[in-house]
């Protein structure tokens, strides 16, 4: 009677482990799905990829995803989450797995605009820390709230990639431009599916 009992409560953790397992499956199918209707798909060829690594400096300055040159992809490429918001650019590209430059790498620089007035300047990585918009002229008009989109100029990035919001205004520390702290559209550190644009 107790060996049957111990079989029992063993069983019963087991369906318990097994269906904690399935809970956790179905919750990150819904995401991904939800993911995945959200993407531009009719205005690029994208390859889906899982984010398979990070900075373990927790810097959020790169990440490591499970496509690389097999899939087609090269170093340059644009990465993008739901919605069309840029998130990086390919760095490194191995056959199975890609690294990813994030946008909050001190290294990263990307040409936008606002969405709202038009104003123009450079998106910068602050440290791993966040995006600084930078080079933006004294007599162009930035606002709190405005949306940043890339601006197409340069070639590196398609035009019209979501970026993030301004959140505050200020003058350069030479006062020659306007500055604005960018909150991104997505965190970072939270990133699991991710597209890269092939074309």
């Amino acid at each position: 009677m107790r060996d049957e009992n111990e079989k029992l409560i063993r069983e019963n953790d087991a369906l318990i482990a097994e269906v904690a397992n399935l809970r956790e499956l179905k919750k990150e199918n819904d995401v991904f799905r939800k993911q995945l209707e959200l993407v531009p798909k009719d205005k690029f060829d994208l390859e889906s990829s899982l984010v398979i690594g990070q900075d373990p400096q927790g810097m959020g300055s790169w990440i490591v995803i499970d496509k690389g040159s097999a899939e087609g992809i090269s170093v340059g490429m644009p990465v993008i989450v739901s919605d069309g918001i840029l998130i990086g650019k390919i760095s490194e590209v191995n056959s199975g797995t890609s690294k990813i430059n994030l946008l909050t790498d001190s290294n990263s620089a990307v040409n936008v605009s606002d969405l709202e007035t038009d104003a123009r300047g450079l998106v910068r990585g602050a440290f791993g820390l966040g995006l600084l918009l930078d080079m933006v002229a004294q007599t162009d008009i930035l606002n709190k709230g405005d949306v940043i989109i890339t601006s197409g100029l340069g070639g590196e990035f398609p035009k019209g990639l979501l970026i993030g919001n301004v959140q505050e205004v200020r003058d350069s520390p030479d006062k020659l431009f306007q500055q604005a702290v960018i909150a991104p559209r997505v965190k970072y550190q939270e990133l699991e599916l991710v597209f890269v644009i092939k074309k």
